[in-house]
């Protein structure tokens, strides 16, 4: 394998700072992999198993971060189940500062030059008009894919903090944080909810490591036989008084109960009382993904923001 510059946990909290300054301002052109706490859920949970395949490039001008590239290179990866699943193609993650927009250009060249041979997809801002216009003139177009019902889409959500419901668990179920049930059982949490999963300890020990993360925001629902039935973990972006939920899972003996809705709302609740006024979340977005969108719709989040899904194929060069 060439060599290259991986990303690190220092790269990450950079990147999460250029993620501040744009939702400071275009909020809007934060696609879905640059948000401030996606940053650090992806770099966490994976850089131990998947970071040997994760290049980087850092852009700065007056010391400033002001554009990164982060590619995902074809690679093997496990599951819990003991199966494994190859990664044929490359993607990319990035954000480019709208006042240095112009980068756009060398972040594409970047990354067709690190995945050359792959097939390449990236899904840039749907709202970043002058991007979407350099990614097609770079021969990138709409991933076919993505279409339908079945589109592998994202869109983000937000609401404010203000007139909250309260939330109401069934009974004999009760919220915990991860940093009161502790790692085993914050882990066990996601794999019972998103089986198969390729999420391990060591993954979830990285979690811990990144700068933005809280145990006393990383919430638990506890069933009346001891499982952790649902969990979530909120960012928490000071800066932009701002908390984002990722991920957000139920195991599947416990789903139906209203613990998604009650969860959302604890967490809600929580983040004001640490200073945010907004929550964001991401979900699918295509018709045929109903689940999440209903859920968060539910509790009173709207569509702010969504992905643009681009490929260029191995025959397009």
């Amino acid at each position: 394998m060439p060599k290259f510059e991986r990303v690190t946990a220092a790269d990450v909290q950079l990147m999460q700072g250029l993620a501040q300054r744009v939702t400071a301002t275009r909020p809007d052109l934060v696609n879905s992999d640059a948000t401030f706490g996606e940053l650090a859920w992806n770099w966490g949970k994976g850089h131990a198993a998947d970071g040997a395949y994760w290049p980087r490039r850092l852009w700065f001008s007056g010391g400033d971060l002001v554009a990164w590239s982060w590619a995902w290179l074809p690679h093997r990866v496990r599951r819990s189940d003991g199966s494994v699943r190859d990664i044929s193609g490359a993607y990319l993650a990035y954000q480019v500062h709208p006042d240095h927009a112009g980068l756009v250009d060398e972040v594409i060249d970047w990354y067709d030059g690190t995945a050359a041979g792959s097939e390449r997809t990236v899904m840039p801002s749907a709202a970043d008009e002058f991007a979407l216009k350099r990614w097609a003139a770079h021969g990138y177009g709409t991933d076919p894919d993505s279409l339908g019902d079945a589109g592998s889409w994202t869109q983000l959500n937000q609401r404010d903090l203000t007139d909250l419901e309260q939330a109401v668990l069934p009974e004999g179920f009760r919220f915990r944080t991860a940093a009161e049930a502790g790692p085993k059982a914050a882990v066990q949490a996601h794999l019972d909810a998103w089986a198969p999963s390729t999420y391990t300890a060591e993954g979830y020990e990285g979690v811990r490591q990144t700068a933005a993360y809280r145990g006393d925001l990383h919430i638990l629902v506890e069933a009346p036989d001891g499982t952790m039935a649902s969990s979530t973990i909120m960012w928490l972006d000071e800066a932009n008084k701002t908390a984002e939920f990722e991920p957000v899972g139920t195991h599947p003996d416990y789903r139906r109960l209203g613990l998604g809705r009650a969860m959302l709302l604890h967490g809600m609740h929580l983040a004001r009382a640490a200073g945010a006024t907004r929550a964001w979340v991401a979900c699918l977005g295509a018709p045929g993904h109903p689940q999440a969108r209903g859920l968060y719709y539910g509790v009173g989040f709207r569509e702010f923001m969504r992905d643009a899904p681009l490929i260029r194929t191995k025959t397009a060069g």
